[in-house]
């Protein structure tokens, strides 16, 4: 009778153990289905609503990383460009850190919806101020996965022209974890 009990305990444990061990993969997988989000103003924001593409122009020679979440009345969006792309892996991008810079190749931008609700850009993004590092792709599955941050500012003016005060937008700690991206050949 004692071994009986002994069994009976033991798979009794068994059984709890495993229910514990699913648990611990719901969890898991419900984090990964962000694959776009970041932290704005102190806040974190996961967009319900998420674009991404990357584009070769042959005629050009151009090739575009382009992003684009919404959510909350709050838009991320920017795009690299990158000049001199051939034709070779022209769905896949280069693993780098693109910064902001007095160039037009990295353009990064935070919108809010105004009163007439069309998104409109809150401040602009300064060279310096922003940064995409992209981490890891899969040509073949079409995901890319990175980090960005970046600030926006926007100088406010008095009547008579002078600066009344500056606000910034801090969007910080941002990732794209296997964002799938569609690819387009102009």
């Amino acid at each position: 009778m004692r071994k009986i009990q002994l069994l009976m305990l033991f798979v009794l444990s068994a059984i709890i153990f495993q229910g514990c061990k699913k648990d611990v993969v719901t969890s898991a997988s419900t984090t990964s289905d962000q694959i776009l989000a970041a932290t704005i103003n102190g806040t974190s924001w996961i967009p319900d609503d998420v674009t991404a593409t990357i584009t070769y122009n042959a005629a050009a020679k151009t090739k575009t990383f382009a992003v684009q979440g919404t959510a909350d009345s709050k838009r991320v969006k920017w795009t690299i460009t990158l000049s001199d792309a051939t034709v070779t892996s022209a769905n896949a991008f280069p693993l780098a850190t693109y910064k902001v810079d007095n160039t037009s190749r990295v353009q990064m931008g935070y919108y809010q919806i105004n009163d007439d609700n069309v998104y409109e850009q809150v401040g602009t993004v300064e060279p310096g101020s922003g940064s995409i590092i992209v981490t890891a792709i899969d040509p073949t599955k079409n995901l890319i996965t990175g980090t960005y941050s970046f600030y926006s500012r926007k100088v406010n003016y008095n009547t008579d022209g002078s600066v009344a005060s500056v606000t910034t937008q801090q969007i910080a700690g941002g990732s794209f974890t296997n964002l799938p991206y569609t690819f387009a050949v102009n």
